[in-house]
């Protein structure tokens, strides 16, 4: 009977300390790859050669930490990117009209004749107009994106906010040579949204239209609630399109712009718990909402 016990318990012994040298070789192996991932900064998963549960639960668990890792690394790396982009970008924009200011300025001082001053004075209206509106995208940007504070929101008769921002709009757009097509349904659309956020998406949507179109505007609200603005845009690419809601990004043929209309308006859209898309054939750019 005792030698029956001992066998058992020599057994179990065995078998423990052959669970304990698993457990280390396995401990061996994911110090040993996980320092190579890190090092290597590669795509590869945590790999073992036990099929112990719980030390492969453990690399499971690294593997998908591994993944957020590399995930907000990469968002790091496009952000920086991203900002360094939008910095050179910005700097050209504000240094444009303050080159032109600083010249103007100049040449008041070399004149007397009224007529050039008054000149000189009106461009440099027309360049300092040019850097209020961008400080003013920026400056309005940075709110949105920090969230500070929680946006009242109300039953909004959509209906009725865009027929008032499209009025608000039309003498910029006749300015530019642009008669809309207006499609709004008779249906009643209400939704819960916050009214200013709204109109500001609006507004930006339009003020991207003034940007990209060359020379039309068709506007539809449809009874499901879709809104969409479709003008034609040839001077665009399918790979500009892409980026048009990326935050800084801008096309040739719209300077003075911070390029943070449709990001503000993507982020406004989402907030409200709608989508935004933008699509691109045959020459002619629409943008979508879903609210």
């Amino acid at each position: 009977m005792i030698y029956v016990i001992f066998g058992a318990m020599t057994g179990v012994i065995v078998l423990l300390l052959v669970k304990l040298h698993l457990i280390k070789k396995s401990a061996r192996e994911i110090t040993s790859e996980l320092g190579m991932i890190l090092k290597e900064d590669t795509n590869t998963s945590l790999r073992l050669s036990t099929h112990d549960r719980d030390m492969c639960r453990l690399a499971d668990s690294i593997n998908v930490q591994l993944k957020q890792v590399r995930k907000e690394h990469l968002q790091y790396h496009q952000g920086n990117t991203e900002l360094k982009t939008a910095i050179t970008n910005i700097s050209h924009d504000i240094r444009t009209p303050l080159t032109a200011i600083t010249g103007n300025l100049y040449m008041i001082g070399k004149t007397d004749d009224l007529s050039e001053i008054r000149e000189y004075v009106g461009a440099i209206e027309e360049r300092t107009e040019a850097m209020k509106q961008l400080t003013e995208e920026l400056f309005r940007y940075c709110i949105i994106v920090s969230g500070d504070s929680e946006a009242v929101t109300e039953e909004v008769f959509v209906n009725q906010a865009l027929q008032e921002s499209i009025s608000s709009f039309y003498p910029v757009l006749t300015e530019k040579g642009i008669t809309p097509q207006i499609h709004i349904t008779d249906t009643r659309i209400v939704r819960n949204v916050n009214r200013s956020e709204l109109a500001r998406v609006f507004s930006n949507l339009l003020n991207n239209a003034v940007k990209y179109s060359d020379g039309d505007l068709e506007i539809t609200l449809s009874d499901p609630g879709e809104i969409t603005f479709s003008n034609t845009a040839k001077e665009l690419s399918t790979v500009e399109v892409e980026q048009l809601f990326d935050r800084f990004y801008t096309v040739e043929v719209a300077r003075n712009s911070t390029g943070l209309g449709l990001s503000i308006a993507r982020t406004l859209v989402e907030r409200m718990g709608g989508t935004i898309t933008a699509e691109y054939d045959d020459g002619r750019l629409t943008i979508r909402i879903m609210l």
